[in-house]
């Protein structure tokens, strides 16, 4: 038997087979001499407690952190930025498949027949994004119209929605539905939120209240731009999902959180090879958020100024922003967020025919269709 300073997770699931304590031991000797700087020890604490009956090791041979058993530094892409994507597997001991590439779309933009066509296309999750009502009646009606893909909202607003209600919606929910809802909550933006006051200390007491309502911690996520709110998303839920971003921050955002929580970034794509239509395309979704200063902040430590803000966005940041190009330039785009670390990238794709453009993309990343 290996010595407490040599465990790894390959050592961990060989002991498994003597028992739910020793196992638990196990895991708590690796996170306290290896991991507990970058992985919160109650996040492995948690996962003992969900997890360790049913065994350490998940489908395709994989832990419940997300990387095969033994790996030194998991590489969650794919060897030539793009094809064929590993489309279903278990993330993060959430309890919910949501596969390596999903779909985001306004609360406005989807019905349920859309949701049918995005499962058959092989998408492991939709996002509900436009800060979906408390009920989350909509959330519903898209899992009663479909069999296997899961559900995600992206985000609720904690200032417009009360903790107990979306609590009890979220009850409800998996008690339809089991294993196919994830729980996304954020703050918004102090432009368009008039109550928006001491937001991380707001995010906290909700969470604070969904413990107390009994929604479990690996069953939500947070909407995470800056360090503080990422360290937040990976101590309290499964993880953070970063909305606007671009590969270099999901690099960083990976660096801060370590191995353990759940990354799922969006990324907004227009396929298309005329750059300056692209681009008008993608100014016209963009405007909006380049008058929101928690883009804007974040735009801002990734190395972006005033200039890129300007006239509707620089060239460069709107190129960074939303991927444009054939079909197989958008796929490498997309898959580089796997490449840095991304467990999960949410599309959303921009223009006058979207349907078209997940078609295209499923076929592109090779998703798995379902019957």
């Amino acid at each position: 038997m290996r010595g407490g300073d040599e465990f790894d997770l390959e050592a961990v699931a060989v002991l498994q087979i003597s028992g739910v304590m020793l196992l638990a031991a196990c895991i708590r000797v690796f996170v306290g001499e290896q991991q507990a700087p970058a992985v919160p020890s109650r996040f492995f604490d948690e996962f003992v407690q969900r997890g360790a009956i049913a065994g350490v090791q998940g489908e395709h041979g994989r832990n419940s952190i997300g990387h095969s058993i033994g790996d030194a530094a998991p590489n969650r892409g794919i060897a030539c930025g793009a094809g064929a994507v590993a489309d279903s597997m278990s993330t993060h001991h959430l309890g919910i498949e949501l596969g390596r590439i999903g779909v985001w779309r306004g609360g406005r933009e989807l019905d349920p027949d859309l949701a049918v066509e995005l499962e058959r296309l092989g998408y492991g999750t939709i996002w509900v994004g436009g800060s979906p009502n408390e009920d989350l009646a909509q959330v519903e009606a898209l899992l009663e119209a479909t069999s296997t893909i899961a559900l995600a909202t992206g985000v609720v607003n904690i200032w417009r929605a009360d903790p107990a209600t979306v609590a009890a919606s979220y009850h409800r929910i998996e008690a339809r539905y089991p294993g196919r809802f994830l729980l996304g909550v954020g703050v918004g933006h102090p432009e368009h939120d008039k109550v928006y006051a001491k937001p991380h200390q707001a995010l906290v007491d909700c969470l604070d209240a969904l413990d107390a309502a009994g929604v479990p911690a690996h069953r939500r996520a947070l909407a995470a731009l800056g360090p503080r709110v990422l360290r937040l998303a990976g101590a309290r839920s499964a993880g953070a999902h970063p909305y606007l971003t671009v590969p270099e921050h999901t690099r960083q955002a990976r660096e801060l959180l370590g191995d353990g929580p759940l990354l799922a970034p969006e990324h907004k794509v227009v396929i298309g090879t005329d750059p300056q239509h692209s681009r008008e395309i993608a100014r016209d979704t963009l405007g909006l958020y380049l008058k929101l200063e928690n883009y804007l902040a974040s735009f801002r430590r990734l190395g972006y100024d005033d200039e890129d803000f300007a006239n509707g966005g620089s060239d460069r940041l709107v190129d960074a922003l939303v991927l444009h190009g054939d079909i197989a330039t958008v796929a490498a785009g997309v898959t580089a967020h796997l490449d840095v670390g991304a467990d999960h990238v949410a599309v959303r794709v921009l223009g006058d025919d979207p349907l078209t453009g997940f078609r295209a993309l499923a076929e592109a990343l090779a998703l798995t269709p379902r019957a």
